[in-house]
């Protein structure tokens, strides 16, 4: 029989494996400094996406708040706000995003070489333009983003699963490879999806149509979650790097606009 002891040493191994693995998905995912910890683990940071989405859409949310009560112009707090969330990524989704771009400007014997290629081309300073406009005009247009801001930057995390989980990885030697042994089959993208509709669900207490909106959330982050990396699937034939970062941008950026439809058929007719 356990002592209690052993169950206190168990129930702490557990949560220290708990908080290495959050902050090495942290530190692979963003460029916030973590503690200095010993063995971080970076097999398994696929399977934190969803949580980093909430804590990094939670840090964005409290900044545009900040800067909504300094008295800074909508566009120009949205502005700030999504320059603050490709700095604190590293760009490195948008940079999947565009290389994603570039190689779907060519044909498919080229692609892949394109899309390994570090030079910029026009395509990917488009979706990269398109990707930013979207977003801060989305943002601007919401009288509260908190909650848009926080379920982006989640959904968007959650379609780099359905990529990683549902569809093949085109290099087995690529930067990404590691994440589908984090993420092998379908099943494994549950956890996620259970903790996003109980985030975006749980959101909508105590809102005065937030049932409404909760559910819209729930329904449309989830569709485009799903559809966005299926159509980079059948472009491309499978999954890169580049295509996971270009689903995240992707689904952030519907999904803000999605809000903004959702907001306005939610509004109370004059």
């Amino acid at each position: 029989m356990p002592t209690s002891n052993h169950i206190v040493s168990a129930l702490y191994q557990r949560m220290n494996r708990v908080m290495t693995g959050f902050l090495a998905a942290i530190a692979f995912y963003t460029c916030l400094p973590v503690p200095r910890v010993e063995r971080l683990n970076f097999q398994q940071v696929a399977r934190w996406l969803p949580v980093v989405g909430v804590f990094l859409g939670g840090g964005l949310a409290l900044l545009e708040a900040g800067l909504s009560v300094a008295g800074i112009p909508s566009l120009v707090r949205a502005t700030l706000t999504v320059l603050a969330w490709v700095w604190v990524t590293g760009g490195l989704h948008l940079d999947g995003a565009m290389d994603t771009a570039d190689g779907l400007a060519v044909d498919a014997t080229r692609r892949l070489d394109v899309m390994a290629d570090s030079r910029t081309g026009a395509f990917g300073v488009m979706a990269a333009i398109a990707i930013l406009l979207l977003k801060t005009t989305a943002l601007a247009s919401l009288p509260d983003s908190g909650l848009p801001l926080v379920l982006a930057a989640s959904w968007g995390r959650w379609a780099q699963q359905v990529a990683i989980a549902r569809y093949p990885y085109l290099k087995p030697t690529g930067k990404g490879a590691f994440h589908k042994a984090a993420l092998p089959s379908p099943m494994s993208i549950l956890p996620g999806l259970i903790f996003l509709l109980g985030v975006s669900l749980g959101s909508g207490i105590g809102l005065g149509d937030g049932w409404f909106q909760a559910i819209g959330w729930s329904l449309g982050g989830g569709a485009i979650a799903l559809i966005v990396p299926a159509w980079l699937n059948q472009q491309v034939g499978g999954q890169t790097g580049d295509t996971y970062g270009a689903a995240v941008e992707w689904t952030e950026a519907l999904f803000l606009v999605f809000c903004t439809v959702l907001k306005g058929n939610s509004s109370p007719s004059a």
